[in-house]
């Protein structure tokens, strides 16, 4: 069943126009034809069946049929602090991430971060990650997207006032995820660029109550750790426990 994202309100016997893009995907990617059965989604918690009523690739009508509830989110409140870095290296952990479960998604400039982002260009880049979390929510079968939000510098993302477990992954750390207790409520999951945090920025999370953690002997790609993590985190306490 071909499932899309649609940014408006869905109710069910309703008639609307789909958006653009899942119009020109519908009809112009994957040639459908009229009366197709399709699957939308709006971030609500829910599913929605619907029929194509026309082949208008810009706008194609559909009717809304049947509401669905969809349960299939973690227990796990996981924010993951990823450091920012080069190349499409973020677009491969937002994705991986979001398909694992995760809440919400804070980029962070770090003193090794190759591309800092500011202004303009850290607001083009956050349309873009935050269309990359839609789309692997379409993927993956979620019908809660992920929060992208802004990009913060270092000191302002460990400063959170919220409860909850606060991990860093630091290679070589003597503890692993296996001696954190079952978490309460949020866990905080803090990941540096490929270059790694210098000395100074692991003191300083330690000084905010993050707990360094090493995920075992070899040291992991910055897209490769984020995942990693999480998904150890699942393993022991979410999805899997």
């Amino acid at each position: 069943m071909i499932r899309l994202y649609q940014s408006t309100s869905l109710t069910s016997g309703q008639d609307i126009h789909l958006d653009k893009n899942p119009s020109h995907h519908l009809i112009r990617v994957l040639r459908t034809k009229k009366g197709t059965d399709i699957i939308l989604f709006n971030g609500d918690g829910y599913e929605y069946l619907a029929e194509t009523l026309d082949e208008n690739h810009k706008h194609c009508q559909v009717t809304i049929k049947q509401k669905i509830k969809i349960d299939n989110e973690s227990s796990l409140n996981i924010t993951l602090l990823q450091g920012i870095s080069r190349g499409d290296r973020m677009d491969i952990s937002i994705q991986k991430s979001t398909e694992l479960g995760i809440q919400e998604l804070i980029p962070v400039n770090c003193q090794r971060s190759g591309n800092i982002l500011k202004g303009e260009r850290a607001e083009k880049k956050l349309t873009h990650w935050q269309q990359i979390s839609i789309s692997a929510s379409e993927q993956s079968g979620r019908c809660i997207i992920p929060t992208i939000k802004p990009t913060l510098d270092f000191k302002q993302a460990i400063q959170t006032n919220s409860p909850g477990h606060k991990i860093i992954l630091v290679p070589g750390a003597k503890k692993s995820i296996t001696t954190i207790p079952k978490p309460d409520n949020k866990i905080f999951i803090l990941i540096g660029p490929e270059g790694g945090f210098t000395k100074e920025e692991i003191q300083l999370a330690a000084d905010h109550g993050f707990i360094a953690i090493s995920l075992g002997p070899r040291i992991l790609r910055t897209e490769t750790a984020g995942p990693a993590c999480i998904a150890a985190a699942q393993t022991l306490w979410g999805d899997f426990s």
